[in-house]
């Protein structure tokens, strides 16, 4: 599933420069005054950390993943390759705990079903 920021964001944007797809926009080009993450370029961050960057640092824990939108682990790494063609990425079945939270059973918000 991809991430969201709930209305609890308190607009300090550390999560902005952490995330590798840069999917996470202050409003801008949307025109709103919020930030948000745009699904098409959000992977969860597989294939780059074990756990969400924008999870890790935010402040209020109102970046989470989006109950209504739920993506595979390979469809999220396909996507971050298509993102980055520039980039090489660990193969579907060489994923870690390191790069992919589907297998980090210890990240932030583990809790919250994938």
């Amino acid at each position: 599933m991809a991430t969201i920021i709930t209305d609890e964001c308190i607009n300090c944007g550390v999560c902005e420069p952490e995330c590798p797809n840069a999917a996470i926009d202050d409003g801008t080009k949307g025109g709103i005054d919020y930030y948000y993450i745009d699904p098409e370029l959000c992977t969860e961050c597989v294939g780059f950390h074990g756990e969400e960057a924008c999870q890790e640092v935010c402040p209020v824990d109102c970046c989470i993943p989006d109950p209504d939108r739920r993506e595979s682990e390979e469809l999220l790494l396909d996507r971050a390759a298509q993102i980055h063609p520039d980039q090489t990425f660990p193969a579907l079945d060489e994923l870690t705990a390191e790069t992919s939270l589907f297998r980090n059973p210890d990240r932030k918000n583990a809790h919250l079903e994938q």
